[in-house]
C-alpha cells in the first residue's frame, strides 16, 4: 500500500501539470492572429453601397403649354317676367319647370275692361272711316263741303284707327307669352293674384346652350383671342370633355381681381349643365416643338432651384449624375426643361430623393 505521502505527491503532481496546461490554452488565446484581422480590414474596405434605380429614357417631344382657369356657367338667357297690364291673374297655362317655346302664354290677366274699350274704339274708328271716305269723295270728286270739314273727318278717323291700335295692344298685352324658348324656373303668382305694370310673374332660362365664363390674369393679355379653343371639365360629370372656340374677350381689366373675362358656349341639349356650377377651363397659350419634357416628381428640390439624376458611366462604374436644370411651362404634372439635360440621357425617376451625386446605383428597371 501507498503511504499517505506519497499519495499526497501524485496529487501535487496532477494539479501542476493542469495548471501548465490551461495556462497554455491561455497563452495561445491572448495571442494576436495578423492574418484573420487583415481579411476583415480588407473587407470592410472593399464595400460600396448600391442604390436600385429606375429610368426613363429621355425623348424630345411636342409639347403644348395651357392657361388654366376656374370657370362658372350661366344660362345663355335669364330674365325676370313681368306684367305690363293691371288687373286680376284669371287663368296660368303652365307650371314651374315646363319647357317653353318663344311665343307660348304663361299666364292671362282679367282682360274684360280691356275687351269693352276695344269694341268701344273698333266702332267709333269705323264710323270716322266711313265718315272721312263720304267727305273726301264729297270734296275730290264732286268740290262739295268745305277744306275744313275734309281735314277734320280725315284726322279724326287716323285718330279713331291710333286708338284703336293701341287699345288691342294693350288687349295682347293681358297674355303674358314667353319671349323665347326656354324653362319656366320660377312663378311667382298664382289664380287670383293681383298684378300692376312691373309685378314679377316668373323667371325663365334658357339652358341650352349655357355661358361658361372666366377670369383671365391679365398677364396673358396678349395670349387669348376670339377663337382660341377652350377645354372645359366638370368634376361633377365625370371625365367628359368639353371644347368650345372662345366667343368673347373682355377689353376692360377689373381693377379688384386684375383679370378680364372670356366665354364660351357649350350646347346643353339634356340641361346637365347647370348655371353657377364649376368648371375647370385651360386655354391653350403655346405650343413648344421637341421640347424635353420630364414628369414633375422626377425633379428633386435644392436650395437654390431644382436639381434631376441621370445615370452615366464613370471609371467606378455606374453612378447618379446631379444636373442643376432650368424649368419651363408645366402641364399636367409635366415640365419643360430649358437646360440641363438632354435627349437620350437616362432620367431616373425612382431613387433620386436616395442618391447623391456620384453614388453606385443598378439599373432595376428601364422605361422607354
Amino acid at each position: 500500500m501507498k503511504t499517505i505521502m506519497e499519495m499526497i505527491e501524485m496529487s501535487c503532481s496532477r494539479v501542476l501539470g493542469m495548471l501548465v496546461v490551461v495556462g497554455a490554452i491561455a497563452a495561445s488565446g491572448c495571442a494576436p492572429a495578423p492574418a484573420d484581422g487583415a481579411e476583415e480590414q480588407s473587407s470592410a474596405e472593399d464595400f460600396v453601397r448600391v442604390i436600385n434605380v429606375e429610368t426613363e429614357t429621355i425623348v424630345a417631344q411636342d409639347f403644348i403649354e395651357d392657361i388654366r382657369l376656374t370657370s362658372a356657367v350661366f344660362a345663355n338667357q335669364d330674365v325676370t317676367l313681368s306684367a305690363e297690364e293691371s288687373g286680376v291673374i284669371r287663368e296660368l297655362f303652365v307650371d314651374k319647370g315646363a319647357r317653353v317655346s318663344e311665343g307660348d302664354p304663361l299666364a292671362r290677366i282679367d282682360d274684360r275692361v280691356l275687351s269693352a274699350q276695344v269694341e268701344q274704339a273698333r266702332a267709333a274708328s269705323s264710323l270716322a272711316s266711313q265718315t272721312w271716305n263720304r267727305r273726301k269723295r264729297l270734296w275730290e270728286e264732286d268740290n262739295a263741303g268745305s277744306e275744313f270739314a275734309y281735314l277734320e273727318s280725315k284726322f279724326a278717323a287716323e285718330q279713331s284707327a291710333a286708338i284703336l291700335n293701341g287699345l288691342e295692344e294693350r288687349l295682347a298685352r293681358t297674355v303674358i307669352r314667353a319671349p323665347f324658348a326656354g324653362v319656366l324656373e320660377e312663378r311667382h303668382v298664382e289664380v287670383g293674384s293681383m298684378v300692376n305694370p312691373g309685378t314679377s310673374i316668373g323667371r325663365l332660362v334658357d339652358l341650352d346652350p349655357v355661358k361658361v365664363m372666366a377670369g383671365v390674369p391679365e398677364r396673358y393679355a396678349t395670349d387669348v383671342h376670339l377663337g382660341a379653343t377652350a377645354t372645359l371639365f366638370f368634376d361633377v360629370l365625370g371625365d367628359e370633355e368639353f371644347s368650345s372656340p372662345i366667343r368673347f374677350v373682355g377689353s376692360t381689366v377689373d381693377p379688384q381681381t386684375r383679370t378680364f373675362l372670356v366665354e364660351v358656349r357649350l350646347p346643353n341639349p339634356d340641361r346637365a349643365i347647370k348655371p353657377q356650377m364649376v368648371a375647370n377651363m385651360s386655354i391653350t397659350r403655346r405650343e413648344i416643338s421637341s421640347a424635353i419634357v420630364v414628369p414633375q416628381d422626377a425633379l428633386v428640390r435644392v436650395e437654390d432651384g431644382y436639381v434631376a439624376f441621370v445615370v452615366a458611366e464613370w471609371n467606378e462604374g455606374t453612378v447618379a449624375e446631379v444636373r442643376p436644370v432650368v424649368l419651363g411651362p408645366t402641364r399636367n404634372n409635366m415640365v419643360v426643361i430649358e437646360s440641363g439635360i438632354e435627349a437620350g440621357e437616362r432620367l431616373i425617376v425612382v431613387g433620386q430623393k436616395s442618391v447623391a451625386d456620384g453614388d453606385r446605383v443598378s439599373v432595376v428597371v428601364e422605361r422607354e
